[in-house]
């Protein structure tokens, strides 16, 4: 199951790298913590109503914007947020119903209401459900179908297998410019950033590069409409900003640096939202066109093409292997030191305790003492499905 490579090559070697990350507010991101927020309140209600948890995935939720009317001193939602759930559930066990519609739009209606500002769910939110019961080649009725309690799983169920054929990837440390563009989006969209800072929205990208030591990074961040009064008044706020995020990458301890805020700003078009995200004016999002389970788009890294968010926490190994191959990664580096890389590779059908392939690229690690880490972290699959539903974990 596990092999070793030697030859782990740094990033930062590389005279060139290229990083992005999509805030909370992206329409994209939203759609992946809407997805997995779906299904841990599935997860949760069966577990509460039957002791176990119906198989189910919604890892193909979109969002379609609604409409704003925008302008300096005000801004408001004219047409509502349509979130469409795609996936597949079960929608009773026996003859008791799973309230489904009911825990999807609580689901969404509070993760927007976390990512915008002024968000109401009554006025603003339309759930639009794609779910359907049926049943999968090879499988029994009781998957989606389940006739009584005993047909769901319970945590820490032992004997379970892989439901996809997956292959994921996980490393590090993060780079220099990965955690400058990582710190960037979570100091803007920080409760404390935002308590200094009220008249700014959530639809923040973050996009850097390096040149050997020179980094360049795009911060594009919007403002509320409501709160700014004129042209004059967004630059005077967006200086403000900006030099506190310049303040912010120099305690990154990076030096050569330029940067550029909003750049649509070039063309004499401030950057205005209703509620803080493009979402406000039509603007699509969909699950998994975002950031990796590490929080980064990464070209110039390992990445898997997986989604993770709204996967069966159960069985479903492109979400707990993905979160497993990245938290590896960061245990093999933190104990042997260098730079590590993870690759889980699975077939249907395995044994969730026993992928089919586990590389890990490592320059200094006795094997006996890596051997003996791998297998303690892939046994506790079980514990990772109980935290996923339990506490979450963040994909994005």
């Amino acid at each position: 199951m596990l092999s070793i490579q030697r030859d782990a090559p740094s990033v930062e070697d590389l005279p060139y790298e290229l990083v992005e990350r999509k805030g909370v507010g992206h329409p994209d991101t939203m759609c992946d913590a809407m997805a997995e927020r779906m299904s841990r309140y599935y997860s949760l209600h069966c577990l509460k109503e039957f002791g176990g948890v119906a198989h189910h995935w919604f890892d193909k939720v979109t969002l379609y914007g609604g409409g704003a009317d925008t302008g300096y001193g005000r801004g408001e939602l004219t047409s509502p947020y349509r979130v469409r759930v795609f996936g597949k559930a079960a929608f009773r066990v026996g003859a008791t119903e799973i309230p489904v519609r009911d825990l999807m739009f609580h689901a969404a209606a509070g993760v927007l209401a976390e990512v915008t500002t002024g968000f109401d769910a009554a006025r603003h939110l339309v759930v639009e459900l794609g779910v359907v019961d049926h049943q999968g080649s090879g499988r029994g009725r009781s998957r989606y179908q389940p006739a009584a309690p005993k047909d769901l799983v319970p945590l820490r169920s032992g004997g379970l297998v892989s439901n996809d054929t997956n292959l994921l990837h996980g490393y590090a440390p993060l780079s220099r410019l990965e955690n400058a563009v990582l710190g960037l989006e979570r100091h803007i969209n920080g409760p404390a950033f935002k308590r200094r800072h009220t008249d700014t929205g959530w639809d923040v990208k973050v996009f850097g590069s390096r040149r050997r030591d020179a980094f360049s990074l795009v911060v594009n961040m919007p403002f509320l409409a409501g709160h700014i009064e004129s042209m004059d008044h967004y630059l005077a706020r967006k200086a403000v900003v900006r030099k506190e995020l310049e303040e912010l990458v120099g305690s990154f301890g990076i030096r050569d640096f330029r940067m550029l805020m909003n750049a649509t700003d070039r063309n004499g078009r401030p950057y205005l939202t209703a509620l803080g995200s493009v979402a406000d004016t039509g603007d699509v999002g969909v699950v998994g066109r975002g950031n990796r389970v590490n929080g980064l788009i990464t070209p110039m890294r390992p990445m898997s093409i997986e989604a993770p968010a709204g996967k069966n926490p159960l069985d479903h190994t492109g979400k707990i292997y993905n979160v497993m191959a990245t938290r590896l990664a960061r245990q093999v580096h933190e104990r042997f030191g260098g730079p590590a890389q993870v690759h889980i590779f699975t077939s249907k059908e395995a044994p969730l305790e026993r992928p089919d392939e586990v590389v890990v690229t490592t320059p200094d690690a006795a094997e006996p003492d890596l051997k003996a880490l791998v297998e303690a972290t892939v046994a506790g699959s079980g514990e990772l499905t109980v935290e996923l539903i339990e506490r979450g974990i963040t994909l994005w």
